[in-house]
């Protein structure tokens, strides 16, 4: 099975965080792509692989603007994606309070209204925390993939 890792990111550090897991669970799966979500739409998801979101906040909630083209052609070209499956990595901040994490959140929240499965829980990594989010991503990866590959 292939793991693909779409990144939304403004400063990097969600690509970080998903380079981190291609490195430390390549063993786990057949093959990990990290792919930024710039300029992508609904068509990424007509790739038969299990899915990684992994993506930061930005603004007031607002998923990032590399992500901005996916995330708006789920509304503009809705059509059921029930063959996706799909874990999330949420980055964000939680001094922000509601809008922590709102850019996965916001992800997620359409991806599920498409009819596209999420496996396991969300992954929320606070950057008020002072952990290393790296760590916790590939910590929380680990269990992820091996419920998500049973699932598949």
């Amino acid at each position: 099975m292939k793991l693909k890792i779409l990144v939304g990111t403004m400063t990097d550090t969600a690509e970080s965080v998903a380079q981190s897991i291609q490195m430390a669970c390549a063993d786990q799966v057949d093959s990990i792509e990290v792919q930024r979500m710039d300029g992508l739409d609904t068509h990424v998801f007509d790739e038969n692989a299990l899915f990684l979101i992994c993506s930061s906040t930005y603004g007031t909630g607002d998923v990032p603007d590399n992500a901005q083209a996916l995330y708006l052609s789920l509304d503009a070209e809705p059509r059921y994606l029930g063959q996706v499956r799909y874990g999330l990595v949420a980055l964000g901040d939680s001094s922000y309070g509601d809008t922590y994490g709102m850019g996965g959140l916001k992800l997620d929240a359409r991806l599920q209204d498409l009819g596209a499965q999420r496996i396991g829980d969300i992954c929320r990594l606070d950057a008020s925390s002072g952990d290393e989010p790296e760590n916790e991503a590939i910590a929380w990866c680990e269990t992820w993939l091996t419920q998500a590959l049973a699932a598949t």
